[in-house]
């Protein structure tokens, strides 16, 4: 059998296909930008994919269904897990995102890659052992009809698996220390750790949320200011010259480091 995965793991300031109330578009070098500022400073070495990747109950013989799987780049380090599978389906709503997962982990034989609108899933009920939808709920128009159609191709005893950011992390950090320059945050709220599990629970009898412990400590800030320039959800960072982010970041580093705190975790339904 060949198993179908679908899907990966965004961050927290990605868009849903580019809607109008996005400032910074969303495309792979933005992303990736994004994503290297995690691996380069982030403490907790096991990386957020690792580690959301550990908690994947995957058997032989599954069909795996990933909605808004990025880049795809956690699958790079854990191929033996699609290897597993039957089918495994990579699915995302930008089809510039669908080419770069499909770049970065290969024409594999049991998996698939296929624009799909978590909102219209284009499967049969009942057609997933597991449903992936990693840091991209928060930006579903319409939630409610995205659950529905997760449980709906969803098997009855099959898991689904959703990682989300916190309401305290990297944007809410940076927005306060640029505030005396009139940046605020404009993080989208519709699904985070605080308020995830109400929404889940609506859908699906049991939800477990398991909390990723990290944080960053960056010695590089032009490594920080290349991150800052992508973030669409803090207002008026455009406006403000490189050179005085620099210079108030710098004056938060302590020993040569700036400690940035991170929010990240996942629920885990049933």
């Amino acid at each position: 059998m060949k198993c179908k995965v679908i899907g990966g793991v965004n961050s927290e300031e990605s868009d849903y296909s580019k809607h109008k109330h996005i400032t910074a578009p969303v495309d792979a070098a933005n992303l990736n930008t994004r994503i290297s500022i995690h691996n380069k400073y982030s403490v907790n070495k096991q990386g957020f994919g690792n580690w959301i990747a550990s908690y994947y109950q995957i058997t032989e013989g599954m069909k795996i269904l990933e909605l808004g799987c990025g880049t795809g780049e956690m699958w790079k380090n854990n191929i033996s897990l699609l290897n597993k599978c039957s089918e495994v389906v990579l699915t995302d709503l930008s089809e510039g995102m669908v080419e770069t997962a499909r770049n970065n982990i290969g024409n594999l034989d049991n998996v698939t890659y296929q624009v799909v609108d978590i909102q219209d899933i284009p499967f049969e009920a009942n057609s997933f052992d597991i449903v992936i939808a990693n840091m991209m709920l928060f930006l579903v128009p319409n939630m409610k009809k995205g659950l529905s159609e997760v449980k709906r191709v969803l098997k009855k005893e099959g898991r689904f698996y959703c990682a989300t950011f916190g309401e305290h992390g990297i944007v809410q950090y940076i927005a306060h220390l640029l505030k005396p320059y009139g940046v605020e945050e404009r993080v989208n709220k519709n699904f985070t750790l605080q308020n995830g599990k109400q929404i889940l629970a609506q859908y699906f009898s049991s939800v477990e949320m398991k909390e990723y412990v990290d944080s960053l400590e960056v010695t590089n800030i032009e490594d920080m200011l290349d991150y800052i320039y992508t973030l669409p959800s803090v207002t008026s960072i455009s406006n403000i010259k490189r050179d005085i982010i620099k210079k108030v970041l710098e004056q938060n580093m302590v020993d040569g480091i700036l400690k940035v705190p991170k929010e990240y975790g996942m629920f885990i339904c049933r």
